[in-house]
This record gives C-alpha cells, structure tokens and sequence, in this order.
C-alpha cells in the first residue's frame, strides 16, 4: 500500500505547478481576487466603490480610525460618494475598513492611493508613499500585484518602491509584480466617475503589465496600456502640466487684458466658438488641490538630476503662485476708493474656502491663502461656505483650524466693507449677495454667470 501512496505523491510532483502569474489571472478573472486599497481618501474610496461594484471583494486600509469606523457603518464622508452607495456594499459583505495592515496578506491586489504632497522646499515629499510600501512589504507573499496609483515622478515606482518591497526577499516580476496607473479622480464632475475614466497603466515586465490591464479591465470602461512604469508615471504629470501651464496663460492675460479694460471672461467665451485649435481655461484666485499646484514640481525636481531646465513650467508656477496676491492687491485698492483706508482694519467676508465648485475639499486651497494675506495686511476674514462649514488642520495653514463659517444671512453679509468671491460654488443666492454687499471682489466670474449685473463688482 505505502508503494501505491509513493507513486501518487511522484505522479502530483511532476505534474506542473501553476505560476503565481497564471494563479493571479484566473483569480482576477473570476472576480475571486481580494483586493485591498490603501487610503481612503478622494482617490481611494470611489476607486474601492468601483471595485466593490464591480462584484470584488476590497478592503479599504486607513490609519484614520475615525474614517475606518464611519465606513464600516456605511457612511461616507466625502461629499461627492454618498453614504447609501456606501451603505450598500457593506450590505453586500463585499466591502469593509480596516487601520490593520496585517490584514494585506489576505489581499491579492494591493492598489496605493496614498498622498504625495511638496514639502516646505516645495520638492517631492515621498513620506507616505514610503511608509505604504514598508507596510506591505511586512505582508508582502508571493502571487500579489502591488499598484502604485499615486502622483509622482517618473522612476518612482522602479527606484522607491521596488527597492523597498525586495527587501522581503521576494522579487518583482518573479514572486510579486509591480505596476503603476495613476488616478484621475476629478472631485465634483457629475460628468465623470471612476468607472467610466480610461486607466493608463505600465508594468514592472510584462507580466506585471498583462495582470495590471487584467485587473483594470475588469473594472474600468477602457484601459491604455504604455511601455514602462516610468511612462506611465509621465503620463500624469503631462496631464495636469497641461492644465497648469494654460491655467497659467489665461490668469496672465487676464493682467494684460485687465490693464487694457477687456474683460477675460467675454473674451473666453467668445474664443471658444471656434470648434477647432482652442480649448478654453478660465484664470482665477490661484490654484487648489491634490494635483495641479503640486505636480509640475514633481517633475521640475526631477529634471534637475539630468540638468535638463524646465522653464516653461517654472514659469507658469510663478504665475499661478502670484495670483492670490494679485486679488489681494485688487481687494487694497478698491477699499482704498470706497473706504479711503485700504486693508488695514477692514472686515472682509471670504465665499467659499474649497478649491474649487461643489467639493469639500480645501487642499491648497487658493482661500487659505488669501486669508493670510489678507490678515497679513491688517484686514479680518471671515468665510461662508456652504459644503465646509469647519476649517480642519492643514499642513501649511494650522493656524486657521477650527475657524467656522458664517451663517447666510443679507444683514451680516452688509456689515462686512468686501467681499471676495473665491469659490464659485452653485446654489449660492448670487442676487442676493450683490444686493446685501457693500463691495464684491470676483475672481471667478460667478456674478455675471448667474446674470448678475453690479457696477460695484471689480474682477480679479
């Protein structure tokens, strides 16, 4: 009998072994895989949404436990992912939140949607992204993907991240694999969701790129694939360059035209008429947010590693960096002909602190900074803003956390010598604002957009 035990256990033996590889597609493709998200933040909640929706089971990881524990009671807290949808997937058992990153080793996919912000040199801060992959590099096994999703520059993935995982002793494109696929998250455009976005993605190999696209093909409407992570991590920064060089261009015509007494806005909207070559970009206070202020530097510093100068992008930082003093300039001189006393002393009501329309979201936030200023010069700010009623702390600002804003009310709007309108948001009774204020600043053209006509409006 031992002899019959003997030649079964040679037979399963030689018989081939699947690859982690191979494991990992069939996984995939029978939405069996468990997938794991780390930050659950404007990224990584309505990328796990997706995932859940999609019939996968996900587990978001956040060292936040507040944000752990409103998700596992199926609430959300970002204004755009509403609660019932998040309600929802728990429901299914699909979905659950956790602060324990030993939970990462049950996961076959890990994606990282993790910050990477500039620090006070205004160079890459990688802090984060560090940290996540030393996480999972303690729960690292063979067969995982591991998918940086995070903005950054390109050789990040292959430089930073790599390095640290294999420090396990496993190997990329061997025992683990390795990929890269930024997000394109734009918070508060009802145009366009997760799902319905087109995944770029690159691969550490092309094994790593074949299970990247399995994986987002199975959740997202189209997936383009590219050569190599460090194109892929180039594809981002291009994005949101773009954005920022014409944010740029528009918000220094706006000086130009501005001295010559043409209105940017009329000229915007009559430009894009033309149904070819053009692609309108509005100016503004500054600019907001977890991407365009902060992308261009990422690949300006590292530029300087092959000498290469990158001009152009410096100068379109300069210009958009220079627009919260230019409102605020504009704000000093228009008090000056009302008031006859400029900033020093004047009370000024700020509309909206978010960094754009419709979000609660104030990362870098334009408004932060022109309360500064503002303050810097003598003034005293106060704000309304509908969606975020309580300043949090911020990295750069943690001296306005806590602040509230005011309620709506035409008395107290008309006790205030200014107000600045920061923050476009919709639902905001515009008419009503320009009846109660002695003096409306408007950086963004709300008033005449909701067909407000004032002579006491002065743009900036």
């Amino acid at each position: 009998m031992s002899a019959v035990f003997e030649q079964i256990r040679e037979n399963v033996e030689r018989r081939p072994q699947r690859s982690p590889a191979a494991t990992l597609t069939s996984l995939i493709a029978t939405r069996a895989a468990s997938i794991g998200v780390i930050g659950m933040g404007y990224v990584g909640l309505p990328l796990a949404k997706a995932i859940g929706e999609q019939r996968f089971s996900v587990v978001g990881f956040d060292a936040d436990k507040d944000k752990v524990k409103a998700l596992n009671a199926g609430e959300s807290y970002i204004k755009h992912i509403g609660s019932r949808s998040i309600a929802a997937l728990r429901t299914t058992g699909r979905f659950s939140a956790t602060a324990d990153f030993a939970r990462l080793a049950d996961c076959d996919v890990i994606l990282i949607c993790v910050p990477t912000p500039l620090n006070k040199h205004r160079e890459p801060d990688l802090s984060f992204v560090v940290s996540t992959a030393k996480s999972i590099r303690r729960h690292l096994r063979q067969g995982q993907l591991i998918v940086l999703e995070s903005t950054t520059y390109p050789g990040t993935t292959t430089e930073v991240v790599r390095p640290v995982l294999e420090t396990s002793g496993l190997k990329s494109g061997v025992d683990f694999f390795l990929a890269y696929s930024p997000e394109r998250e734009d918070p508060g455009n009802i145009n366009f969701s997760t799902p319905g976005i087109p995944k770029v993605v690159g691969g550490d190999g092309a094994a790593a790129a074949k299970l990247a696209t399995a994986l987002y093909s199975a959740l997202i409407s189209k997936v383009v694939p590219v050569s190599s992570l460090a194109t892929a991590e180039a594809v981002k920064l291009t994005e949101n360059i773009f954005r920022a060089v014409n944010i740029a261009l528009v918000n220094e015509l706006k000086l130009v035209y501005g001295a010559m007494g043409i209105d940017i806005w009329e000229v915007i909207e009559a430009a894009k008429t033309k149904p070819f070559g053009y692609m309108a970009f509005y100016p503004g206070p500054g600019l907001g947010g977890h991407c365009i202020p902060i992308d261009p530097f990422y690949l300006t510093w590292k530029a300087r590693e092959f000498q290469v100068p990158t001009r152009f992008i410096e100068l379109a930082g300069e210009i958009n960096n220079a627009m919260p003093r230019f409102v605020v300039e504009r704000l000093s001189a228009a008090l000056d002909r009302t008031t006859h006393r400029g900033l020093n002393g004047a009370n000024i009501l700020l509309i909206g602190i978010a960094y754009k329309k419709n979000v609660d979201d104030l990362r870098e936030s334009p408004s932060l900074k022109l309360i500064e200023l503002i303050e810097e010069r003598g003034g005293r700010v106060d704000f309304y803003d509908p969606i975020i009623p309580l300043v949090p702390r911020t990295r750069d600002h943690p001296e306005l956390a806590g602040r509230k804003s005011i309620a709506w009310d035409h008395a107290l709007i008309a006790s205030y010598d200014a107000v600045v309108i920061a923050t476009d948001h919709d639902g905001i009774d515009y008419a009503g604002l320009s009846l109660a204020a002695k003096l409306i600043v408007d950086t963004r053209n709300a008033l005449h957009r909701a067909g407000v006509a004032d002579e006491r409006v002065i743009k900036a």
